[in-house]
């Protein structure tokens, strides 16, 4: 996805959501109805606590806090033998996900931190960034990453970036 059609996209998150709620009411869909409720209070929220409207970036930011919060769940519940709870949680995922872009996949990342790394490299007069450069890269990638309006997984980003550094 494009900035132009991300940007389409995540305005009209609220708009998506609200309309969601209504055909989830009508079809009686109560679990689908509980979870959009839930992210749409969430964003209230952090609307009510920022005392001003939401811009996308703060929107996309409830969501995917919302979906780390669902997978550190599924974590607990599958150390606790509660498969079905982890489904519940997963299934809640899906939801959430459906509101956000898709997620970049591993070759357009890594993609961006050779970028980033090759820009890090030039401002330090051409040497290449060791391990202990970790901090400014993953400062510059994800500036990259919010100016691409790519979605990533903050983990394999991390990951990609200490394997480019330690090579």
């Amino acid at each position: 996805m494009r900035s132009n059609e991300v940007t389409e996209r995540m305005a009209a998150i609220a708009e998506r959501m609200q309309a969601d709620i209504v055909t989830a009411m009508r079809a009686k869909e109560e679990h689908r109805l509980t979870t959009l409720r839930m992210v749409k209070a969430a964003m209230k929220n952090r609307e009510i606590d920022k005392r001003s409207p939401l811009d996308e970036a703060e929107e996309a930011a409830v969501l995917t806090t919302l979906i780390k919060q669902r997978r550190d769940s599924i974590e607990q519940f599958t150390k606790g033998g509660r498969p079905e709870l982890a489904a519940k949680e997963e299934t809640e995922i899906g939801m959430i996900e459906g509101y956000l872009p898709q997620s970049a996949g591993e070759d357009e990342i890594r993609t961006i931190v050779l970028g980033a790394l090759e820009h890090l490299a030039k401002d330090a007069g051409g040497a290449r960034p060791g391990p202990k450069d970790i901090g400014p890269a993953m400062r510059v990638v994800k500036q990259r990453l919010a100016a691409s309006g790519v979605r990533a997984d903050g983990g394999m980003v991390s990951a990609i970036v200490k394997a480019e550094l330690a090579k």
